[in-house]
């Protein structure tokens, strides 16, 4: 009898120890185990107002010309009740849930039924089946990347129409602007409830989720590593790269066929914007790939923050600067034009490079030159779930030996440059920057957080050498 509850008792320790191995292992990737106050108090903000904060400047722009400040003063004044503005507000419409379907169930069409061809004309383009990272639990999870040919397709779609078939104006998107706001809401919620369900009652894989016990915060920052349904179709990389990111583009486009119907002509700053992010747009699909790598795949679960985020925050906050100028046409001095788009070009080719150096960087295994010389690393462990142990290695040297996150320097610059170009007159075009320096800065100690779990004392070492996030000498 004794011996009987000793071997139960050295097998309940067994146990309790796998768990307690597996959360160690798990916490160097994704969110937290458990929540602690101030995480909490922001995610309860966040549900709460980050919904009002898209809706206020969206207003703004229709019943305010894009003041900040204007609904703030008649509300303090009293000369408006926020009954007034929300009455003024256009509500949902069958025209606009109809345009919304259609466009959300072209692109999970385009995703799931359309193998990848573009990889086969294009030179140096990576599509068709890719793996991805390995997750904690020790899986290399498949992927269709097909994102290119989606914009591709979507695109010439739009151009086919506004210049030959003309079924619908290009100005729609625009016209529908609002409307269209509650129908990306209502995907945005549904999505991220359905992800917090599949993950408690059905999860892709149950040794890839993390569960708190805080409804709040499972809701917020997900369960589920990579959700999927059937062998291709991944939540993630799917609400990630579209639509609204296919959409991005689209709606500038939309925004600039507005000011040419309003003002009788695109102005350059117009076209400075179109440009510029279509540039991000295009670099972010031909090198989908290499996204497979990023922090977005690696290391957030699906959850709200995701769902909703990519539904509704991204192409709504994202496109402010084309919205901005429908109402406020900016015509540059071509001197400050070019300026604008020196910047925009060269914070590009810094983001560019420093990733592609990276990408080579992983893809040679380190054997390969970097700014003419073989580049310089540390070799870093960890360990998966199931006991695995990995190698990976850090580089020190070209971009990546001025600091530990020089692409986001190169983002933030790209992101300064759209502001730029909508001129000094109103703050809400600007609103970009200070968001992206925020979101950038808190993916920096996010992202830094992991990796010290994650390679504990090698880490160490790294942030030795390289002692800078975002700007050598300064940050």
């Amino acid at each position: 009898m004794a011996a009987h509850q000793e071997k139960k008792l050295a097998e309940e320790r067994k146990h309790q120890n796998m768990q307690n191995d597996t959360k160690t292992s798990q916490g160097q990737w994704g969110r937290a185990w458990e929540v602690d106050w101030f995480s909490l108090a922001s995610i309860l903000f966040l549900l709460m107002f980050a919904p009002l904060i898209v809706y206020y400047f969206i207003m703004s722009c229709d019943q305010y010309q894009c003041s900040l400040t204007d609904p703030l003063l008649d509300l303090l004044t009293g000369n408006k009740h926020l009954s007034d503005i929300w009455n003024r507000t256009p509500m949902l419409t069958y025209r606009a849930a109809a345009i919304y379907s259609l466009w959300v169930s072209f692109q999970v069409f385009l995703y799931v039924s359309i193998p990848d061809f573009c990889h086969k004309f294009l030179p140096g383009y990576v599509g068709g089946a890719q793996e991805g990272a390995v997750t904690p639990a020790g899986v290399v999870n498949k992927y269709e990347i097909n994102g290119l040919q989606a914009w591709i397709i979507s695109h010439v779609l739009w151009f086919a129409n506004a210049y030959c078939f003309h079924f619908f104006s290009p100005t729609i998107i625009f016209d529908n602007w609002i409307p269209l706001l509650w129908c990306a809401n209502i995907l945005g919620y549904a999505v991220s409830t359905f992800a917090i369900i599949k993950g408690y009652f059905f999860p892709t894989n149950a040794k890839d989720c993390k569960i708190t016990g805080n409804f709040f915060y499972d809701y917020m920052m997900g369960i589920e590593f990579n959700p999927r349904i059937g062998k291709w179709f991944d939540f993630k990389l799917f609400f990630n790269g579209r639509p609204g990111i296919v959409a991005w583009t689209l709606i500038n486009l939309s925004f600039a066929a507005k000011q040419q119907e309003l003002h009788g002509e695109v102005t350059n700053s117009m076209i400075l914007v179109n440009v510029l992010q279509g540039i991000y747009v295009l670099d972010f699909f031909w090198n989908e790939a290499w996204y497979l790598k990023t922090i977005d795949i690696c290391h957030d679960h699906f959850g709200w923050y995701l769902g909703w985020g990519d539904c509704v925050w991204l192409p709504y906050l994202y496109t402010l600067q084309g919205l901005y100028l429908v109402y406020h046409p900016v015509q540059l001095r071509t001197d400050y034009a070019m300026g604008v788009l020196m910047l925009g070009l060269l914070g590009y080719y810094i983001f560019r490079m420093t990733n592609h150096q990276k990408d080579l960087f992983r893809r040679t295994n380190g054997n390969c030159r970097i700014w003419g010389k073989k580049p310089e690393y540390i070799e870093c462990s960890y360990m998966s779930v199931d006991g695995t142990k990995y190698y990976s290695k850090l580089m020190t040297s070209g971009f990546w030996g001025w600091a530990r996150h020089f692409n986001y320097t190169g983002d933030l610059m790209g992101s300064l440059a759209y502001c730029l170009a909508c001129g000094f007159e109103h703050l809400l075009p600007y609103f970009y920057i200070i968001y992206m320096t925020i979101l950038l800065t808190h993916r920096c100690i996010r992202d830094e957080h992991r990796c010290s779990s994650k390679y504990g004392k090698d880490w160490k070492c790294y942030t030795a050498v390289v002692p800078y996030r975002l700007l050598p000498g300064v940050f």
